[in-house]
C-alpha cells in the first residue's frame, strides 16, 4: 500500500501580495520557512531560474512529504528544521546571502483536515497539535500533567480567552475522573464552559486550542528568535515577509520591524485580504501581512 500522502488541499493566502512583496528575482536566494502545503513555494519557484534557489523549512515532516512531489523539477531544498534555525542550515549548505524570507504562520488546511493530531474540533483523534509528532508532548498530556492554575494561564496568555481559568478548572476536574484524550471531548469541554447566551461568532474552543498549539510547538518563542536573527542573512534590499493570523503574533512582528536598526518597514499597516479572496478563501479572513527590507 502506498505511503505517499494525500494531495494538499491548502489555499496560500495573500498569493499576490506576497509575490509583490518579495520582487522575486530569478537568479535569487529565497527561504519559505514554513512551507506548508507549497503554494507560495510554488509560486516564488515558478519565477526562478537554474541559477536561482528557493529552501522550503517546515517542522511538519507530511508537509514536506506533500511538497517534495509538487515542487519536483522546480530549484527548490526542502529541509525538516524551524524557521528560527535557518542560520545553521543556511552555514551547513554554504548558502547566502538571501533575497527573501516569507513566513506563513498559519494553520494549514492540511494539518486541519489531519484526524490523528487533532487540529479540528470534530476530530476523534487524540488532542496532539504538534507540528512535528517526533518531539515535544501532545496537547492532551499537558491538559493531564498541569495543575488548574498553570493550565488558565497558558489559555489566558496566549489565547486570550476571558473563561481561561474556568475551563482549566473543569478540564482538570474531568481528566482526573476520566482522562481526556480526544480533540472532540476536550472540545465539548470547552463550549460547556460558555455561558447560553454567550453567542460566539467563533467556535468557543478556538481560543483554548490556539493557545494549546501555541504552547506544544513553542511558536511565540520561536518567532522571537527568528525576529531577531533571519535579518542578519537578508542581503541588502532582501524582503521579510511575515504573516500572523492573531494579535499575539502581529503584535510581535509590528514592534520587532519597527524597532530593528537593521529594517526598514514596508507596510506602515498590515495588507489584509480583499472582500474577493475572503469569500473564496475564508481561512484569509484574519491574514495580516507586514514586510520589512533589509537597509
Amino acid at each position: 500500500m502506498s505511503t505517499q500522502p494525500a494531495p494538499t488541499i491548502h489555499i496560500p493566502v495573500l498569493p499576490t501580495e506576497v509575490m509583490d512583496a518579495l520582487c522575486i528575482d530569478a537568479q535569487g536566494i529565497y527561504v519559505d520557512g514554513t512551507v506548508g502545503g507549497g503554494g507560495h513555494a510554488d509560486l516564488i519557484a515558478s519565477q526562478l531560474n537554474g541559477d536561482g534557489l528557493l529552501i522550503g523549512l517546515d517542522h511538519d515532516l507530511l508537509a514536506l512529504a506533500r511538497c517534495e512531489s509538487r515542487l519536483n523539477g522546480k530549484p527548490v531544498m526542502l529541509a525538516h528544521s524551524n524557521f528560527c534555525e535557518l542560520p545553521e542550515l543556511l552555514q551547513q549548505i554554504d548558502v547566502g546571502p538571501i533575497n527573501g524570507i516569507l513566513l506563513d504562520l498559519g494553520l494549514s488546511s492540511d494539518q486541519l483536515e489531519d484526524a490523528d493530531r487533532g487540529f479540528s474540533f470534530n476530530s476523534n483523534g487524540p488532542l496532539d497539535l504538534r507540528f512535528d509528532t517526533a518531539s515535544g508532548e501532545p496537547a492532551w498530556r499537558l491538559i493531564q500533567r498541569l495543575r488548574p492554575e498553570h493550565l488558565a494561564d497558558i489559555i489566558y496568555d496566549l489565547g486570550e480567552e476571558r473563561f481561561s481559568r474556568r475551563i482549566a478548572r473543569k478540564l482538570c476536574e474531568r481528566s482526573k475522573r476520566d482522562p481526556l484524550k480526544s480533540a472532540a471531548e476536550i472540545a465539548s469541554v470547552i463550549c460547556s464552559c460558555y455561558p447560553h447566551s454567550n453567542q460566539k461568532r467563533i467556535h468557543p474552543a478556538t481560543r483554548t486550542f490556539q493557545a494549546l498549539r501555541i504552547a506544544v510547538n513553542e511558536e511565540l518563542k520561536s518567532l522571537e528568535i527568528a525576529l531577531r536573527r533571519l535579518p542578519d542573512l537578508l542581503a541588502p534590499g532582501g524582503a521579510f515577509a511575515i504573516i500572523s493570523f492573531h494579535s499575539l503574533e502581529d503584535r510581535r512582528v509590528k514592534h520587532a520591524f519597527r524597532e530593528d536598526e537593521r529594517l526598514e518597514v514596508i507596510t506602515k499597516r498590515p495588507i489584509v485580504a480583499s472582500a474577493e479572496e475572503i469569500e473564496s478563501n475564508p481561512r484569509s479572513r484574519s491574514a495580516k501581512l507586514r514586510v520589512a527590507k533589509r537597509i
